[in-house]
């Protein structure tokens, strides 16, 4: 049986629920002025260069077969177009329209916090939280 979270425990996820609570509101308040679901705005931001599908997959944490759907909106809005890769033509890349990147543009301006949360942490500071947090996943 273990033992209840003591108070400084609390104290610190309360903090995580505060960083992802501020993180969603200004990536939605972002995204809602351009019409966007949160997720097509970082889709979108993912795609300013000719990424293949995958990649924006992977910024999502999402299956590629479910961001097509995704890319589809944004391709029907002209922000994003799709080609195949030079490389390998099995392989699709999306890549941001110049009016996409203007949208994108504008997204980062509108979410500095959600654009990087860690901006006020130093290298050694990122790499103490990074080593933290994944020795809290290990089990």
């Amino acid at each position: 049986m273990s033992n209840p979270p003591d108070e400084l425990s609390r104290e610190i996820v309360g903090l995580f629920a505060a960083v992802n609570r501020r993180y969603a509101q200004e990536s939605e308040a972002a995204a809602a002025a351009h019409d966007l679901t949160p997720l097509q705005a970082k889709a979108l931001l993912a795609a300013e260069g000719p990424v293949p599908t995958r990649r924006i997959a992977d910024r999502l944490h999402a299956e590629p077969s479910n961001v097509t759907v995704i890319i589809d909106r944004l391709e029907s809005r002209g922000l994003v177009e799709r080609g195949p890769d030079p490389a390998d033509r099995r392989v699709k890349r999306v890549a941001a329209t110049e009016a996409g990147r203007t949208v994108a543009a504008d997204l980062r301006t509108r979410m500095p916090f959600a654009a990087d949360p860690l901006a006020s942490l130093d290298t050694p500071q990122r790499e103490s939280l990074r080593d933290l947090l994944r020795l809290l996943l290990e089990d």
